[in-house]
């Protein structure tokens, strides 16, 4: 019976995407050996608090402050629980005006009202990590933020799009298709805002005004088609960070939303791969394929 309910458990841990076995990982762009490993449950936290702190315009430090904080107070999980009345990835308390428990328990919502509270703190992204968190979370336990840093430091370059092709999770290929493209598209919406579906404004071509792209479903109904265009968020983004943010994401979300393949850039990262590292996509290789496959990110969802 014992053997049973522990299978059990398992079978629901993998299905929920909050199994104990890492499955994703980050590494460093100057050092592979310096790495991170997590789960997909932590993957799609770690992607939602990030893209929330980009839509926002706010520098990657903040963004390496938020993630530290939610490893530290919840190990990147939403979690139902905690000291007297704490709740969600960064144990906010609703009796101390950080909101309901329902918005508490939306990891968008609790991500953005952490940034609210930091962005108020002067000067915070040239203090201490620590400091900075603390001024946030008023923790009985300031300095445990600290060993938090370095991994925190790996998923802020890869999720902000600043370190390319250094994210990675195992994902499950052949999962059940459930709503495919549109799964994608309500959870971009939900973590980027609408502007990564539709991204406002035009691109002006001579004389000539065209709408900026915005993203489509391809004719084979599996594949989410998303222009890389300016977000408009953090001071030196470029295009092309912004392409690597958006092709993380969905790795990150892989195992959430049923993703098959993602590419970007004349690279391809396919589930299931036993070592899913981020390969030379087909026909890539020359400036010109690296060119066009850098104006767009392909999501292609299980069939």
């Amino acid at each position: 019976m014992v053997l049973l309910s522990v299978a059990g458990y398992l079978v629901m841990q993998y299905i929920t995407g909050g199994t104990g076995t890492p499955g994703c990982k980050v590494v460093s762009k100057q050092n592979a050996r310096t790495a991170y490993e997590f789960t997909p449950e932590q993957a799609v936290n770690a992607a939602t608090i990030t893209a929330v702190g980009t839509a926002r315009g706010l520098p990657e430090r903040a963004v390496t402050i938020a993630l530290a904080t939610a490893l530290q107070e919840s190990a990147l999980r939403n979690i139902s629980h905690g000291d007297r009345d704490s709740l969600g990835l960064f144990q906010q308390r609703p009796s101390q005006g950080w909101g309901t428990k329902k918005q508490i328990m939306d990891p968008t919502y609790a991500a953005g009202i952490f940034y609210e509270h930091l962005v108020k703190v002067p000067r915070y992204t040239g203090l201490p990590l620590t400091v900075a968190a603390q001024r946030v979370q008023r923790s009985g336990f300031p300095q445990a933020y600290a060993k938090h840093e370095p991994d925190a430091t790996l998923l802020a370059a890869a999720l902000t799009g600043r370190s390319a092709a250094t994210l990675t999770c195992a994902g499950r290929p052949g999962a059940t298709r459930t709503e495919g493209p549109e799964a994608v598209r309500s959870a971009l919406a939900r973590d980027f805002g609408r502007d990564a579906l539709e991204p406002a404004g035009a691109v002006v071509s001579g004389t000539a005004s065209t709408p900026t792209p915005s993203a489509t479903v391809e004719s084979n109904g599996r594949t989410l088609t998303l222009p890389v265009t300016d977000d408009g968020g953090g001071k030196g983004r470029s295009l092309k960070q912004r392409g690597w943010q958006l092709a993380h994401w969905a790795v990150a979300n892989a195992s959430d939303l049923h993703i098959e393949r993602v590419s970007y850039s004349g690279r391809e990262w396919t589930a299931g791969n036993t070592d899913s590292q981020w390969r030379t996509a087909g026909g890539a290789g020359t400036a010109q394929a690296e060119k066009d496959t850098a104006e767009v990110v392909r999501v292609v969802t299980a069939q």
